[in-house]
């Protein structure tokens, strides 16, 4: 049986899809705009991610401290939010629908690493978050999972395998706990009606 040994590591061909001096350039750009914690407007932000390559739709949140891996990688549909601190690390593409929310710390991971071959080589694969999904509060995605439409990936949750829509999924790894159901009307609810919906 063969061993670990990190020097024989390779990234199989990986194509970033652009060149060095322009991942760099956007290293720097990010560190003032999207890693600033002071706040910078979110029209800006979109403006900036669109410049390298990103497809952000209309009235999209993005707070601060946000890291983006390659905007280039990145379409993020009307009405999105992004919270705090997330970290979309996407090598490959990742998609996320129109006014689906991904909270605060949340990470979605789009590579690792083969621990079967003695170099542990790169594998990556895309992410797709579909229309009005929510990723919660530090929430972790992995590589070439579908989070299903309207789906919840509930606080802390560690998702490995596609969410069927409107399932509610928590835990780690993540399982399916229930079904969201969304009400025809924004607006609070009664105190009965939320813990019930709360108590599951």
């Amino acid at each position: 049986m063969g061993q670990i040994n990190l020097s024989l590591t390779s990234n199989r061909g990986y194509d970033p899809q652009r060149p060095f001096w322009f991942r760099t350039l956007w290293l720097v750009v990010e560190a003032f705009t999207l890693l600033n914690p002071v706040f910078v407007p979110y029209g800006l932000k979109a403006r900036i991610l669109r410049a390298f390559g990103a497809q952000i739709g209309t009235n999209v949140v993005i707070k601060p401290s946000i890291h983006i891996k390659y905007p280039w990688f990145l379409s993020v549909g009307d009405n999105c939010w992004l919270g705090e601190r997330a970290w979309i690390d996407n090598f490959v593409p990742v998609t996320i629908g129109a006014n689906a929310c991904i909270s605060q710390g949340a990470y979605l991971c789009t590579g690792n690493h083969d621990w079967a071959d003695p170099g542990m080589g790169l594998v990556v694969k895309p992410i797709t978050v579909e229309p009005g999904a929510w990723v919660g509060a530090f929430a972790r995605v992995g590589p070439g999972v579908t989070v299903g439409e309207e789906a919840v990936i509930a606080l802390g949750s560690v998702l490995l395998k596609d969410a069927e829509p409107r399932g509610v999924y928590q835990g780690n790894p993540a399982v399916k706990v229930r079904e969201r159901t969304v009400r025809d009307r924004p607006g609070p609810i009664d105190l009965a009606a939320r813990k019930a919906t709360i108590d599951g």
